[in-house]
């Protein structure tokens, strides 16, 4: 069985690699058109989506799955709405194909240009979260390369519903439908096999929880863009105004508990924890957040009436490491910039990380020596994602520091070749 789900694997590769030759000569506006497509087929069959999505969602209520999971496996018609106008934003940017990064004359007078191109065949492997489905494949073809798709088998339907409405949009437009491929088979093997295509797959990106990251990162043979999980801080300081910091909190732990930019630490400096805490605390233990509190934390919510091992639990030191993608939250008081810093780059995963403050001074020395993806001052880190940050849909957001960091979307999925004319000259 392992051999026929290899042979089933690499049969789709090599299908979807030769579907990437043409695609990655087409021109700007036939790629935007087939963006656009993709776009509207969804709307068409957002029905159909919806149905596959409800058959995914009950499967996974019946195996117990905790409510951040859920959320990320949930589509609606908002949602879907909202996958088709990222896909409608992404076909309006700039083309990232064909740029000119570098031109120049070089020795001997040759005529020296750096050029941006696709990267081929990249394949995406990833958990709950259906409308990556959507947005990497929107990616994908909009930067000229082909896709393969290896979805969770809790979103099982609902990728495999979405990418037959996207592969159907790009055919209509002219292009192989192997362009957008998804390997329909819930045999973790798949994903094993997967890895193991270099020099027919050339990029894999893995998208979910540490455990599925870490093994493609640990096994496999294609190169990878590490995207990572985000165990997210937001840091009150001293100065902090706490009108400002406790809607900064609330919104990026409870908005939507289940995504990798929610809070999952909060740090207090000692010299406010007494007269912030009370307040903040109790507004997170009304939306039913769970606290695992230092010594302070756990004493004002005693203070509070909160009911230990219901309302809070005394933190461990797992707490400070852990991305909890359910309404919890790990609460500890620090003695200043200079330990909030230490803590958050000690137990961090180099993605969204916050500071609240009015001391200027202090927000530009957290900017600047924070080591992750993406940097707060007095903001959420609920903002760290493609759309926002004006990229259109995103294929991912990398912690990792070469090639892609951060959200990261089109010209991530672009590598480059050099084009040299000469006129017969030869090396002396």
């Amino acid at each position: 069985m392992a051999q026929d789900i290899r042979e089933y694997v690499e049969q789709l590769a090599r299908a979807a690699k030769e579907a990437s030759r043409s695609l990655g000569f087409a021109d700007n506006e036939s790629r935007q058109a087939a963006v656009r497509a993709m776009a509207a087929e969804l709307r068409n069959r957002a029905d159909e989506i919806l149905a596959a999505n409800a058959q995914d969602m009950e499967a996974a209520k019946a195996a117990g799955t905790n409510a951040g999971l859920l959320d990320r496996l949930l589509l609606t018609p908002e949602r879907i709405d909202g996958m088709a106008s990222g896909l409608e934003k992404l076909a309006e940017l700039p083309d990232p194909v064909g740029r000119v990064l570098e031109h120049r004359t070089i020795d001997q007078g040759l005529d020296l240009k750096k050029v941006s191109v696709p990267l081929g065949l990249v394949a995406m492997v990833y958990e709950a979260r259906p409308n990556v489905t959507a947005d990497a494949a929107g990616i994908c073809i909009r930067t000229g390369n082909a896709c393969i798709l290896r979805g969770g088998s809790l979103a099982q339907h609902s990728c495999a519903a979405i990418a037959h409405a996207l592969a159907d949009a790009v055919e209509a437009c002219g292009f192989a439908r192997e362009a957008v491929t998804i390997i329909e088979t819930t045999d973790r093997e798949a994903t094993g096999a997967l890895m193991s295509l270099r020099g027919i797959v050339d990029v894999l990106i893995p998208r979910g929880g540490a455990g599925l990251i870490q093994r493609c990162v640990r096994e496999s043979l294609v190169p990878v863009i590490e995207t990572g999980t985000g165990n997210c801080h937001i840091y009150v300081h001293e100065s902090a105004d706490f009108a400002k910091a406790r809607p900064i909190v609330m919104n990026a732990k409870t908005q939507r508990v289940g995504v990798c930019n929610a809070c999952e630490s909060l740090l207090v400096d000692e010299s406010i924890a007494r007269a912030f805490l009370p307040g903040m605390l109790g507004e997170l233990a009304n939306a039913g957040v769970l606290i695992h509190g230092d010594e302070t934390a756990c004493a004002v919510c005693r203070d509070l009436g909160l009911v230990e091992g219901e309302g809070f639990v005394p933190a461990t030191e797992d707490d400070w490491g852990r991305e909890y993608l359910a309404l919890e939250i790990s609460v500890t008081c620090v003695s200043g910039l200079s330990e909030a810093i230490a803590h958050i780059n000690r137990y961090g995963t180099m993605h969204s990380e916050a500071i609240v403050a009015e001391d200027e001074a202090a927000c530009e020395r957290f900017l600047r020596e924070v080591d992750a993806s993406s940097v707060y001052a007095n903001a959420s880190t609920r903002f760290t994602d493609g759309g926002e940050f004006g990229l259109g849909a995103e294929i991912g957001i990398s912690t990792q520091k070469l090639h892609a960091r951060g959200p990261f979307a089109a010209e991530a999925l672009t590598t480059y070749k050099y084009l040299v004319r000469g006129a017969g000259q030869v090396r002396p």
